[in-house]
């Protein structure tokens, strides 16, 4: 659960998440994830779901989603990629928007996009299980699961790399038929848990 003290500031928060607050609140929900009708024919057009509300007030808010495991990252000008299932609250001043992704996208079941979010502030994550952050660097690149991916930052190359041989398509093979390759200087989120993937059924 992630406890926000509010002094007439403003979160967004996944619609929704709110399971208690004391002082006075205000909720208002955002259309097209926060970014006003451009991101919502955005979101419409690429598939990349995400509906968030507009908290502000004072006092303390508390906000939770089916018991996931909730980080909370840090941003200083930069940018987070996540998955928008992943997303619980931001900072109000944060910018969120959405980023082409190509194959990891599809082989995770979520589309060809992926949310971003920018600027200064807090944004927090959730995982199922407690999250793993994962340092890249030039010279040890990171393979991931794409059911186990939460989020990324940093100056990251995706690159998508399939294990499919003769002997999956025969059931031999280890489960493990598509990865995700990052190349560069960054950090990846991981959950000790696979969600399930088109790349899984494979």
């Amino acid at each position: 659960m992630l406890a926000v003290d509010m002094t007439g500031d403003a979160v967004k928060a996944k619609n929704g998440s709110m399971v208690a607050y004391d002082g006075e609140m205000a909720f208002k929900k955002l259309s097209g994830g926060g970014e006003g009708i451009r991101g919502m024919v955005t979101r419409r057009l690429t598939g990349e779901q995400m509906t968030l509300m507009e908290v502000k007030g004072h006092g303390t808010c508390w906000f939770a989603d089916r018991a996931a495991e909730i980080s909370l990252v840090g941003l200083q000008g930069d940018k987070l990629y996540v998955e928008s299932s992943n997303l619980l609250a931001t900072d109000g001043g944060l910018r969120t928007g959405t980023s082409f992704t190509g194959v990891r996208g599809a082989s995770q079941g979520n589309g060809l996009f992926t949310t971003t979010i920018e600027g200064h502030g807090q944004a927090a994550i959730m995982s199922d299980g407690p999250a793993v952050l994962l340092r890249v660097s030039p010279q040890y690149p990171l393979t991931v699961d794409p059911g186990a991916y939460v989020a990324h930052q940093g100056d990251l190359r995706q690159s998508f790399q399939s294990g499919v041989t003769f002997r999956t398509l025969l059931g031999e093979g280890g489960g493990e038929a598509f990865q995700i390759r990052f190349e560069g200087d960054g950090l990846v989120y991981v959950q000790p848990s696979e969600r399930n993937t088109i790349a899984g059924d494979v």
